[in-house]
Formats: C-alpha cells, structure tokens, sequence
C-alpha cells in the first residue's frame, strides 16, 4: 500500500510539473483529490485492509493527500505570480511620458460677438426671434415694400429655388413675420444666416450672418432709434464711442441712415484702421415705411416703429481687428484659439 500511495504521489507531482496552464493543475486535483480521485479510491477500499492495519493506512493516505495539496497549492502560486508579471509587462505605463491631453473646444469668434450683442439689446427689453432660411419671395421683397421690378432685387443676387422660394437675402423677412401676427408692440432682434451671390474674397462671401432689429410701438421717432443704437455702440465698442448718421436709401425705411461710430483704435483722431477718418460705419437704420407696416396689417397713422440691420461678420471683424473675413471660416485651429 505505500508503494502504491508514492507511485501516486510521484505521478501527480510529474503531472504538475508538466502543466503549462492554471486549468490544468484543476484538473490534476479532481483527478487525485477529488470524489473519484486516486486517492479516494484508495480510502473507499479501507475495507479491504485488516482493522489492525487500518488506522496506519489512512494515516498513510493522509500524508499523501497533504503532500498533494501542498505541491498543488506551491504550483497554483507559481502560477498566479507568472500570470502578474506578465500582466504588468503588459500593462506597464511608462510616468516619464507627456500625458495625453484633453483638447476643450471653446466659442468660434463670430458666436462670441452674437452672444455680446443679444445680451445687449436683451437688457434693453428685446427679445431673440430666429425664422426660416429658406423663404417666400414675399416676405424676403414684396411684404418688405420691394417690388418684382425694383433694382434692389437685381442688386442682392438672390440665390432662387423658383419663382417664388429663395433662399434668404436678409433676416428682415422674420421682422415681417412678427409684424404679421399682430402682437404689438414689438421689440426683436433676429439673428441669423444669409445668402448671396458674392464672390469670396477678404470681406464678402456668399453665406453670411446679419443681425436686424425691430420696434413697433405707438409714437417711436427717429430719436429713440439714435438713442438705441448710441447705447448698443457705447455698450460694444467702449464708453467713449460716438455714433453718426449720413442719409441713405433703403426701400423698407423712410427716412434712412448709414451709422458709423467713432474708431475704437484711435478714438476719433484717424488712424490706419478707420483710414484716417476718424469713423468707421457698421450698419444701415431707418424709421419704417408705411407701405411696409400696411402690407403687415399694422395702421401707421397709429403705430410707428424703426428697423435696423448689421452684418455679424462685420462686428467680429472690427472688434477684434481682423483683416480678412476667411479665416472665420477656414477652422485653422491656431487661429480660433486667440479668441
């Protein structure tokens, strides 16, 4: 019987050192250890033994099981300690290197500028109306007291879906929208993209952003639409800027104004960047016409109101003194970041 038990023992112990994977010393175990294992067989066979011999033969088959179970135990350690070096080899994270660093976006310039001018005219009371890109012919021209033959459609290079959808040439139908649904009085801003047929070149581009205001309300004069925009210029330019007003023509307002402000780079005295004048203009303004308020349903012999337009790109383009409006839309990383 103990020759039997160390012909198990050795045989195990040369199994073990011949097994290349932590399963395999699992399934030695179950082969020696386990219910029908060798050494399990050999206690279900105690029967067999004398009882004088008995208790020297379980002793025997005891020592060989803590034998066994030891060596497995020493194996499954070897193991498990292989199996970590090899991870950490794998997985080993060398602290010398530059970490890897998260790239946080941040506001595109022409979105800056937007936000400074609706917080502006938001705390004078306006609110932030947005409308379709692609519209009526009516509401881009007609509604706007500009006829199928007048030449300021000729003048805008209209890009046209048919004959009557285009896409829009100024946010100024969103203005005719508002006037439609009667609810007055009215004080809106309305943002948004534009297009035109323009070539690209340092300050123009056939699909740009304008920024159009409008306010109805009963006895609004030309005076408070100076006011406005005087305070809309001191709040973006800087305390000390004036503003100007030089006749123009627009169809949709009578009378009409360009606005120039006074240059934020030399205050006034002429510079290179407003050419030496001393101004530089930003947008086009008027009282609107009366056609136009009819044409929306609004009588003008009770409500009066005044309209204004910008161009965004021509506001980022200034206030950050930039000299060529394709690199707002170029995406040149190196670029962007100044802003």
């Amino acid at each position: 019987m103990q020759e039997k038990l160390k012909a198990i023992v050795e045989e195990a112990l040369e199994k073990m050192k011949s097994a290349d994977k932590l399963e395999s010393l699992g399934d030695i175990k179950v082969a020696y250890l386990g219910k029908k294992g060798e050494l399990t067989e050999i206690l279900k066979s105690m029967k067999e033994v004398s009882p004088e011999d008995r208790p020297k033969v379980g002793q025997m088959v005891n020592d060989a099981r803590n034998v066994l179970e030891e060596k497995l135990e020493e194996a499954r350690q070897g193991f498990v300690k292989k199996m970590k070096e090899e991870q950490i080899k794998r997985e080993t994270i060398d602290v010398t290197l530059p970490a890897k660093k998260t790239l946080l976006g941040h506001r595109h310039p022409n979105n800056i500028a937007l936000e400074e001018v609706e917080r502006i005219f938001v705390g004078m009371g306006y609110e932030v109306v947005e409308g379709p890109e692609v519209e009526y012919d009516y509401y881009n021209f007609e509604a706007l007291n500009i006829p199928a033959n007048h030449p300021a459609k000729d003048e805008q290079d209209t890009f046209y879906v048919n004959s009557n959808i285009l896409l829009r040439t100024q946010t100024s139908p969103v203005q005719v929208r508002m006037m439609e649904e009667g609810k007055l009085p009215i004080r809106m801003i309305a943002p948004g993209r534009v297009f035109r047929s323009d070539e690209v070149d340092a300050t123009h581009s056939p699909c740009f952003n304008q920024i159009e205001g409008l306010v109805i309300d009963k006895n609004i004069t030309f005076a408070d639409l100076k006011g406005t925009l005087a305070e809309f210029a001191r709040q973006l330019f800087g305390e000390g800027t004036k503003v100007k007003f030089r006749p123009h023509h627009f169809p949709f307002t009578e009378p009409s104004a360009e606005v120039d402000v006074t240059c934020f780079k030399c205050g006034g005295k002429g510079c290179r960047f407003c050419k030496g004048s001393g101004w530089i203009e930003i947008l086009g303004c008027g009282m609107v016409h009366p056609n136009v308020l009819k044409m929306s349903g609004i009588d003008p012999n009770e409500y009066t109101g005044f309209a204004f337009g910008v161009g965004l790109e021509r506001i980022t383009l200034l206030k950050y003194e930039i000299d060529d409006m394709r690199l707002l839309y170029e995406n040149d990383i190196r670029f962007l970041r100044q802003f």
